[in-house]
């Protein structure tokens, strides 16, 4: 059997034609990937509220006002310091988290930490590079009108450079206190100085803080500094700085006060002069007919007390006027205790 099934010839295979690899589409990367790239789940509860990078900017439409007046007060006192032109204008006021925000700033920089005695807390002052050198290039008698001064890369600042920022932060630092005085006055002292935003932290990396971020110009030079007050530091005066109006700082409206005045000197109260009182019983007062008798214990100049309801209000003496019968004020109204 094996030799019949040799004779017979079996048939070639038929070609199989070459196919071109298969074209892979987003789905197949997809499914080769699995789950990388995917969204992943947002975080809730707790976890979601610390991780939130999300700041809610609170407006404090009074701190607004007090960094004008900030702009107009150091512009003038910067212009004892040297004889450029200066031009101070406000680029900002924001709110952010304290980490993210002095990790923003530009390095070499200078951090000095202030101390507010009336909120027990402190702030930061940030001056940006072009502005230190700007400051430094200015007061030592630089040429005005010039391109920017070059910094020099890689070295900590001097001690005269040191010296003379910090005459600047103190400058500002005087305005704000200024500046504050119609809502709160602060005495701000400049505690010390720092070049590493590490050794300036004065509040945790999640604290919300507000930014005041001031631009100053000195005839084709200058640059930024910015004033870090974490909403801890402003807390005692947080209410005040959500006003709108300067006039609000206290909370009074005195339109409204005189319309009051006016009024409770208007309002008519009942007074009663009572010389005397006695507890009889139920029936001896039954029992009284006219003509009847009722000892009292007091003679006739014996003060009488004035009374509004229950309320003592104090001491007078019988007598007449015009005709009609009288008390005279024995003392000042309240000043006797019941």
């Amino acid at each position: 059997m094996t030799d019949a099934f040799a004779e017979i010839d079996s048939p070639e295979p038929p070609p199989v034609a070459p196919q071109e690899p298969a074209a892979i589409d987003q789905s197949d990367i997809d499914a080769l990937f699995e789950d990388i790239g995917a969204p992943q789940p947002a975080s809730s509860g707790v976890r979601a509220l610390v991780e939130s990078t999300v700041v809610n900017q609170e407006r404090l439409p009074m701190l607004e006002v007090v960094c004008d007046r900030v702009v107009r007060s150091f512009a003038t006192n910067m212009r004892h310091l040297t004889t450029d032109a200066i031009d101070v204008s406000l680029e900002e006021v924001s709110s952010g988290r304290f980490g993210e925000l002095m990790n923003r700033v530009a390095l070499p920089a200078m951090f000095g930490v202030f101390r507010i005695d009336e909120w027990d807390n402190y702030g930061v002052i940030v001056v940006e590079p072009n502005l230190i050198y700007s400051i430094v290039d200015a007061l030592l008698g630089g040429r005005t009108g010039g391109s920017q001064p070059q910094r020099v890369e890689g070295r900590a600042f001097t001690t005269i450079e040191t010296a003379l920022v910090a005459r600047m932060m103190e400058r500002a630092l005087a305005d704000l206190a200024a500046a504050f005085e119609p809502v709160a006055p602060i005495n701000i002292a400049l505690e010390r100085i720092e070049i590493s935003p590490r050794f300036a932290s004065i509040a945790g990396p999640s604290n919300v803080t507000a930014t005041c971020a001031f631009r100053v110009e000195m005839e084709g030079r200058g640059g930024k500094f910015l004033i870090f007050l974490p909403h801890t530091t402003l807390e005692p005066v947080k209410d005040k700085l959500f006003q709108r109006f300067m006039g609000e700082k206290l909370g009074r409206d005195t339109l409204w006060e005189a319309h009051m005045e006016r009024e409770l000197r208007k309002t008519e109260i009942r007074l009663d002069a009572v010389l005397a009182s006695r507890e009889f019983p139920l029936g001896t007062v039954r029992a009284l007919a006219v003509g009847d008798t009722l000892p009292l214990g007091v003679g006739a100049d014996t003060p009488l007390a004035l009374y509004h309801g229950k309320v003592r209000l104090g001491l007078a003496q019988l007598g007449q006027r015009n005709a009609a019968i009288a008390v005279r004020l024995l003392n000042d109204i309240g000043t006797i205790t019941p």
